[in-house]
């Protein structure tokens, strides 16, 4: 058993009075795009923020729908003056307009924060979007597949992406994602969207931060927003095929695999950028 004092580590500090450093406050209302894309990213990587911007981040109306995108960051220790990392936010959010900031260290620990935060900016800035897609910086997108899978998919209460089910809680104390069973007790974990890319209605954010009030948050965040799922009583969608949602693209991609996919793990951003060159490529294989 854990003593009490030593639980810290696994939890994380939400809810929280947390508020918006850089903000786009009328932006998604004026906008009222049909799907919102919130990426959240370190303030220091504007290389992986450039990379989006230049690819499948700049396609704002498809199939007549509108996107938007959204680069979502907490703070760095780097705080200074001039020339900071902070001074480079500011100037690229001025630049773009794409910057939403918040007053938390950004750190793997709290991407439980992070998450629960774009839930809450959603919530309050985005009221006449359907759907919302919180898409880690380092994955391929496929805008078309996704828009065109959710023009068929439910309104309300929905949420997709790799459902991870009956997965098992990892006990080993050297593994990233540990809990301890004075932590977690059941072993294994509510069914949830791998945080990698999931989408979800724009009726979840609010009802899954109703949720947080009463779920002791862990540091695992897409463990953390099925525990909130499950504390509703609201089931995770299956995406139509189990091949939309990928992970790490296979050694050998087929002539047509870009189009066939809405998500894709990527190792760099120059991965990215050859992806999506051949994802233009394939336009003849259809969407």
């Amino acid at each position: 058993m854990i003593p009490p004092d030593d639980l810290s580590p696994y939890f994380v500090a939400y809810p929280g009075q947390y508020s918006f450093m850089l903000d786009e406050p009328h932006r998604c209302r004026q906008e009222s795009p049909f799907l919102v894309l919130m990426i959240p990213v370190a303030p220091h990587n504007s290389k992986a923020r450039d990379m989006i911007r230049n690819t499948w981040g700049k396609e704002t109306t498809v199939l007549g729908r509108v996107v938007s995108r959204y680069f979502l960051l907490g703070l760095t220790h780097d705080e200074g003056g001039a020339g900071t990392i902070k001074e480079q936010v500011i100037q690229e959010s001025q630049r773009h307009h794409d910057i939403i900031q918040s007053d938390f260290l950004d750190s793997y620990n709290n991407l439980t924060i992070k998450t629960m935060v774009m839930f809450e900016w959603l919530s309050s800035h985005c009221p006449n979007t359907s759907y919302a897609m919180k898409v880690d910086s380092d994955m391929f997108l496929n805008v078309h597949k996704l828009v065109d899978m959710l023009s068929k998919a439910p309104r309300h209460l929905y949420m997709t992406g790799m459902v991870a089910r009956a997965a098992s809680v990892l006990r080993d104390n050297t593994s990233k994602w540990f809990l301890p069973v004075s932590v977690f007790p059941g072993s294994t974990y509510a069914p949830y969207a791998l945080g990698l890319g999931y989408v979800f209605s724009l009726d979840l954010p609010k009802r899954i931060l109703e949720a947080s009030a009463h779920v002791k948050a862990v540091y695992i965040e897409d463990v953390y927003v099925g525990m909130c799922m499950r504390h509703l009583g609201i089931a995770l969608t299956d995406p139509p095929s189990p091949y939309l949602f990928r992970g790490l693209a296979p050694y050998w991609v087929s002539k047509c695999y870009w189009t066939s996919v809405i998500t894709t793990i990527l190792e760099n951003s120059e991965q990215l950028s050859q992806a999506w060159g051949e994802y233009q490529s394939q336009h003849g294989c259809g969407h």
